[in-house]
Parts: structure tokens; sequence; C-alpha cells
């Protein structure tokens, strides 16, 4: 062991409550001189063991944990181990036929803190957002080719989680072979394009399958504006539901352009109209238009980066939710979501109560949403719940 981490007296409890960070302000001292990435052993005050976790002197989260167990090494054993556990607890997804995409590993949720692997059919995306996780690379790679036989594993560390910890973005090839371009994939038997280098995230959102299902099911008959569509799954969901008509609006006309093919590759007969802008401004010019919809789908990219911004990102939040209730018929569906760890569950009910009172209109949750199985929340790291979602009926 290369180093010995003592926490200051009466700091250990979240330590035995099994929580895997421990912070700078929590450390009394360091014995010896462990470099960023290795192991290091965690003592109580009093000289007890308590934890073996991977240290990060850039970070102010200083060791993530790995071990609650003295005879457990942080090595390729181990991280084998975990890497056939979580899959374990995927068979259903990993036998399903109808389904080529998902989270494989969820970081600290599936005790391999710093791993994100994805699913894209025959291939894996990875994100090593931790340097503990960087130097263990290899032999997370040798795991999964041994259990999942991929064509190629590709390497998208690009979270700015990383520069936290004083690593660089990487975009490489690990192992195997990459697709020549955007490869299909399946969710619950509908066809979607991926970009595995170039799309958001590691290619798309998984954590939103689910609720794109849920959403679905109150769009029959419907006239449906989707905002931040990207490529077009909650439309293509919608559209399959027996929607009447569809709008969809997104920053990106490269993504766009993507939503339209995945459109045809589904062959959608619906009217789906695309328009490349700012979401905002769009809303805006939809309520002076007089335009009003049955369903609308509030699906933003991550408006909370660290805890400064979460007063700025909340008035974001209320904003779209006030000009989305502005432009629902009596009766419609609100389908609002939130990817903000930082932002909890009841700040962001708080944002669409403010909101509802500024419109004037009577708002009733039917549904509350999260992310998709495959994004378990492990419970004694609450911070592995970060989607959030409404379902709303807007009168």
């Amino acid at each position: 062991m290369s180093g010995v981490v003592v926490l200051q007296p009466g700091r250990e409890r979240s330590v035995l409550n099994r929580h895997p960070w421990i912070f700078a302000g929590a450390i009394a001292r360091v014995d010896g001189d462990p470099r960023d990435g290795a192991a290091v052993d965690v003592h109580a005050s009093d000289g007890a063991w308590l934890a073996r976790g991977t240290w990060s002197g850039h970070s102010q989260i200083r060791v993530r944990l790995w071990s609650w167990d003295p005879a457990e090494a942080i090595d390729a054993e181990l991280i084998a181990r975990r890497v056939r556990r979580a899959l374990a607890g995927r068979r259903a997804l990993l036998d399903d036929p109808q389904t080529t995409a998902y989270r494989l590993i969820f970081s600290e949720a599936d005790s391999l803190p710093g791993v994100i692997a994805d699913r894209y059919g025959d291939w894996i995306v990875v994100q090593l957002s931790t340097v503990g996780a960087a130097l263990r690379a290899q032999a997370l790679v040798e795991a999964l080719v041994d259990q999942l036989q991929p064509r190629g594993i590709y390497e998208r560390s690009d979270a700015e989680m990383r520069a936290r910890e004083g690593l660089e973005r990487v975009d490489r090839l690990l192992w195997g072979t990459l697709p020549d371009g955007p490869i299909e994939i399946l969710e619950h038997g509908q066809r979607l394009l991926v970009d595995l280098t170039g799309g958001h995230k590691t290619g798309a959102y998984l954590d939103q399958r689910e609720n794109r299902r849920r959403v679905a099911a109150y769009c029959r008959g419907a006239e449906v504006l989707s905002c931040f569509s990207y490529t077009g799954g909650f439309e293509i969901a919608a559209a399959v539901a027996g929607a009447a008509r569809i709008l969809a609006i997104d920053s990106s006309p490269e993504a766009l352009a993507m939503a339209a093919e995945n459109l045809r590759r589904n062959v959608i007969t619906t009217p789906v109209e695309h328009v490349a802008g700012n979401v905002f401004n769009e809303l805006r010019r939809l309520r002076a238009e007089g335009r009003s919809f049955d369903v609308i789908i509030l699906d933003p990219p991550k408006f909370v980066h660290n805890r400064a911004q979460i007063e700025r990102a909340s008035r974001g939040y209320k904003d779209i939710n006030l000009l989305a209730m502005q432009l629902l018929r009596p009766g419609g569906i609100l389908a609002t979501f939130s990817c903000s760890g930082l932002l909890s569950a009841d700040l962001f009910q708080k944002i669409v109560w403010g909101a509802a009172v500024d419109a004037q209109r009577d708002v009733q949750i039917l549904e509350r949403l999260t992310q998709a199985p495959d994004h378990p929340v492990l419970l004694t790291f609450p911070e592995s719940e970060y989607l959030k979602g409404l379902i709303c009926r807007v009168w």
C-alpha cells in the first residue's frame, strides 16, 4: 500500500455508512506519499482500518473508495469481479434482442468509481472520469472483452470531472476496431442511429430509454412539441404510439438531420416538422404566434455543472416550463426533465410549481420519472440519482 489516509476525529461516519467519497476537509493527515491513482488505506483517527480506495491529489474528492474488505486488493481481479456483477444485474437487457444499447457499468453505483461503460450493439464506449479509473483502463478492457467479446472498445473521457482530477480529455480506441460511421442500434425494437465518436455523452441518452415509452403513452392522437430533440428518440416513440403530428426543436442541424434519418428508418408516417433553433427563443415565437399543443416534452441538456450555477439554472428551468405551460391546451400533458445531479428532485418540483403559479395554470403531477434501471441508484450513494422527470397534466 502506497499510503495511509487518516481522517479527522468524527469524520469516519460516512465511510462506515459506505459512502464512496472522502473530501479533502475530512482528512487529518496522509502517511506516505501516494501518487495519483494509487491505492490507499483509510483509517479512523484512532487508527482503526475503515476502507480502501484510490488517491487523487488534484481533486476535492481526495479518495474514491473501492472496498470495505481489508483482504481485497484494488487489482485486475477485483475489476473483473465487479464487471461480472454489473453484467449479472443487467442480464435481462443482455438477453433482449429488441434493445441493443444500454449502460453496462455505472461508476460508483456499480462499485467501480469513475467508470462508465455503455454498450452499443457490437461496440462499447467507456468514460474514465477519475485518475484511479484511468490507471486501470487495461484491466477494465480485459474484463469487458472476456465477458462480452465486442468488436471494439472506444474511450470518450471528456467529462468535466476529468479536469478536476488533473486529467486531460481523451478520445481513443482502446481495443479492436471502430465502425466506419454511425451505427444502428435498437431501443424496444425502434431503430436509432448513434455516432459513437461524435454524439452527445457516450453517443446517446440511454438513461431516457424507459421514459420515452412512458411519455409516448400520452401521445396517441396528440399534437406534440418535443424540445431539445437531439436525434429524435422521444419523437419516434410518440409517433409509434399514434401521435397526430409532431414539432421537434433542437439547436443542432446535424442532430436534426440524424433525427430525420431515424424517422425514415422506422417508416414513420406521422407528420414531423424539425426546427433548428434556440429552444427558449422558439418557445417565445410559438407563443407569439398563438400556437398550442396537447403534449410538450422538455428534455434539456445539463444546466448545472457546479453549485455556483444552481440559481441561474433554476431560472432557466422555470423559464422553459412556464413557456411550455402557456403553450399547452387545457388538459394537456407536460413531460419535463432535469439531468442536473446538483439540482435536487425537491428543488426541481419547486421550480415547476413556481412556473405553474406564474402561468396561472392548475398543474397535477401524474408520474415521477427517473433514470432507466441500467443506471441504478446505490442507496449509500444518493448522488447516483441524477435524472428527474415529471409527467404533469396542465389545466
